[in-house]
């Protein structure tokens, strides 16, 4: 069976190639309808036919993609924010020559926590923030240093070398975080995915991180769900519905879906609902 691999968040979904009519580049141009389905989106015509748009992120992570990346930059801001007003700190204590009440030990801030336990997929973001390590330990010891130089230096000297320090150092730091923001803007290129049940008319859209690959599996290589979903592993029951197996990949697990077990939305409806038929693997 061949199947395309899609990234939703930290997971990846498989999707059965004849279940795909098209990908196309989301651009946010949906039409909005009331409806109680926080994972549906809008809809969008496809061949002139009204298709409802679900967010996979929502349906399988609870928040999209989108939200996730929003709430990340936002937190890298504060971040560099905090080092900005740690460095105020030290200059104003430079300044006055009262003591630092701040931490000198790099490892004790909210920064060194945050940053140890940091993890992503994005290899091109991982690498920049572990890049953020060196500067921000160079901080610290600029601080130490420059408390020790003030005890036989004067003011004036001591703050004309905090600027220099400052400068070189900041500016390290701030090119890191714009450029860590910019890789997640840059990562994010959603798309969405047009299915269909009989390979002509379109069901439901879905909307996807990206794609990654596509794959040919075996009946052997799909895992079913049912002792996953038996031993107290939360599924909701829409995502619970579309899920049809485990595939076992090289470093982790892909999730194999069945987007005709989500249904149209009422408003798209002008017949009663029908069940989900049973999902045709081979």
């Amino acid at each position: 069976m061949d199947l395309i691999n899609f990234r939703v968040g930290h997971k990846t979904i498989s999707l059965k190639i004849l279940d795909i009519l098209l990908t196309e580049r989301y651009e946010g141009n949906l039409t909005s309808l009331p409806n109680e389905n926080k994972s549906f989106i809008g809809v969008k015509d496809y061949m002139d036919t009204p298709t409802p748009i679900f967010d996979l992120g929502v349906v399988l992570n609870n928040r999209s993609t989108y939200e996730v990346n929003a709430a990340l930059s936002e937190l890298l801001v504060e971040r560099e924010k905090e080092h900005l007003e740690w460095l105020n700190v030290l200059e104003n204590n430079l300044s006055t020559g009262t003591s630092f009440t701040n931490s000198l030990d790099p490892s004790k801030s909210s920064f060194s926590r945050w940053y140890k336990d940091f993890e992503t997929d994005n290899e091109d973001l991982k690498s920049i923030v572990a890049k953020l390590e060196k500067p921000y330990h160079a901080l610290h010891v600029m601080a130490s240093e420059l408390l020790e130089v003030r005890k036989t230096q004067s003011k004036d000297s001591v703050i004309i070398l905090f600027e220099e320090k400052k400068r070189q150092t900041l500016n390290q730091l701030n090119r890191l975080f714009e450029s860590a923001r910019e890789q997640i803007s840059l990562d994010y290129k959603p798309i969405i995915i047009f299915t269909t049940k009989d390979g002509v008319t379109p069901h439901i859209g879905l909307l996807v991180d990206k794609v990654e690959d596509n794959i040919n599996v075996k009946k052997e290589d799909i895992k079913p769900l049912e002792q996953l979903t038996s031993v107290g592993f939360d599924v909701d029951p829409q995502t619970k519905n579309m899920m049809r197996g485990l595939i076992k990949m090289k470093h982790k697990h892909s999730l194999l879906l069945d987007p005709s077990a989500i249904f149209r939305p009422e408003h798209l409806m002008r017949h009663e609902a029908e069940e989900t038929e049973e999902y045709g693997l081979f």
